[in-house]
């Protein structure tokens, strides 16, 4: 059984992969790391090169090969559970979730959208998604497919990542 955490950018899933891998000596595999593996290039330039629907096809590829292993944590990048619909507009992936959820249970971890979208918006480590929109307009549309596609919620405001890590180690008895 893998332990999938979803979330917007910036939530801290990083961080509790690492905690909850020290907690459990489970290893983390960060999609967004094993797409810039695939890839050869960073997240911003791929997406700068070709484009958000060839991210968005190897992230689901690279998700399908998580799901056949077990044991592990799985970071999963922040726009994780969507797919582009033919106008590139973003629509929730089910193909995505599904593979998740082949994996083991997929754990939201949910945060403050206005404090989140804040330390995002200018970190040009992270590619913009939609130039039309606001990070926290962005966050806003996608909320609603991380709670669909939950197995638990973890709310991080309210605790510190330590004891989110360890709230999923207790739950998943790992």
């Amino acid at each position: 059984m893998n332990i999938n955490l979803i979330g917007m950018r910036g939530v801290g899933k990083s961080n509790v992969a690492r905690r909850l891998s020290v907690l459990t000596k489970r290893p983390v595999m960060s999609t967004d790391v094993l797409i810039e593996y695939e890839s050869g290039l960073p997240v911003p330039q791929f997406v700068e090169a070709r484009g958000w629907r060839d991210f968005r096809d190897l992230e689901f590829t690279i998700i399908a090969k998580l799901a056949e292993m077990d044991g592990i944590i799985v970071d999963c990048g922040g726009g994780a559970l969507v797919d582009l619909d033919p106008a590139g507009d973003e629509v929730y992936s089910t193909r995505k979730v599904q593979a998740l959820r082949d994996g083991g249970p997929i754990i939201y971890l949910e945060g403050d959208i206005p404090r989140l979208a804040a330390k995002t918006e200018s970190d040009p480590n992270r590619p913009v998604i939609d130039p039309q929109l606001s990070a926290e307009a962005v966050m806003r549309r996608r909320e609603p497919f991380y709670v669909a596609a939950a197995d638990q919620t973890i709310y991080v405001e309210r605790e510190t990542r330590q004891q989110a890590a360890e709230s999923i180690a207790e739950k998943f008895d790992l």
